[in-house]
């Protein structure tokens, strides 16, 4: 047995929880501090097993400052799995994309080719900004609020956000909405509504998709909790049929409610999950409109990595 760091249940427990929540570096850090095993005694017990990683490469991935993702890096991260006595696939499945657009909510009725050339333009106006892929944040709680419109548009949403710092100096959050068919970011506007304001926003017309740059009041060391608030108004797209939030990483809890005008209402509502873009719909059920708040929502205690949703028809 490896010998474990002096660090008693609490430790162990902060172990187990990052393995369900992730993200991937996170859950690796807190596995190497666990176990008590420096970089360099990790490769060496990596090589013992035929797998030749770099102390920098193992540095990166603990940092978050890359993510394994050749089949030799993944293979690596198996082997790590055994070197650091976790369960089968417990750092694996923290690597699973959950869709060509990292961890961001999207209209999934459009075509492949569609969704690769609106995931490259995302991936730019993210560069552009300088934001690594995980933002250095982990979501605690996230409540959704999205309105319908008369003309079944997406009137706009609101978001109540709960996030946990995993790096120190995080002071900022990339909000990304991804319009229906027909959006205009360009005349989508933002909306800070709590402990934060709007810094730079980026969009990209033919892709439908805006990214708003919302800063903290403060700067969050590793381990601070956030809660903040804002919002997007957009009404310039066709009618809406369904909204959904897709997850790179596992998570905390996630509400998603949807309101509809009373001058409009659905025939039927259905929540749904998918495990990529591409997948079919799975774990389907029939939600109903509550009366007088012409609403429907839906709970996920722990998100995992996927995407879930509400789906709706007019007829």
């Amino acid at each position: 047995m490896t010998p474990r760091r002096a660090a008693g249940d609490a430790t162990e427990a902060e172990l187990a929880r990052a393995l369900r929540t992730g993200p991937f570096h996170v859950a690796l850090r807190t596995a190497l501090g666990v176990r008590g095993l420096a970089l360099h005694r990790v490769q060496h017990r990596l090589a013992q097993r035929g797998v030749h990683v770099g102390v920098t490469s193992l540095s990166y991935w603990q940092q978050g400052a890359r993510r394994p993702q050749r089949p030799e890096s993944l293979r690596a991260v198996r082997v790590l799995e055994d070197v650091l006595e976790l369960p089968a696939h417990s750092l694996t499945r923290l690597l699973e994309p959950a869709s060509p657009l990292t961890g961001t909510e999207r209209p999934a009725a459009r075509s492949y080719r569609s969704l690769v050339e609106e995931s490259r333009a995302l991936e730019r106006l993210i560069a552009d900004l300088g934001s690594p892929s995980d933002g250095g944040l982990h979501t605690v709680c996230h409540l959704e609020r999205v309105r319908i419109g008369a003309g079944r548009e997406l009137q706009g949403r609101d978001s109540h956000h709960v996030v946990r710092a995993h790096r120190d100096g995080v002071d900022r959050y990339l909000a990304i909405h991804h319009g229906d068919e027909g959006c205009d970011p360009g005349r989508v506007t933002v909306r800070a509504t709590e402990n934060c304001r709007v810094g730079r926003v980026r969009w990209h017309t033919a892709a439908g998709v805006l990214v708003a740059e919302l800063l903290f009041d403060t700067r969050l060391r590793a381990g601070d909790t956030y809660v903040f608030g804002y919002g997007f108004e957009d009404g310039t797209a066709g009618p809406s049929t369904e909204y959904v939030r897709g997850f790179s990483f596992a998570g905390g809890q996630y509400v998603l409610q949807v309101r509809f005008d009373a001058a409009e209402l659905p025939a039927h509502c259905l929540r749904f999950t998918r495990s990529s873009a591409g997948a079919p719909r799975g774990g389907q059920q029939e939600l109903t409109l509550a009366g007088r708040h012409r609403m429907v929502h839906l709970v996920e205690q722990t998100v995992r990595p996927g995407i879930v949703g509400i789906a709706w028809d007019w007829s």
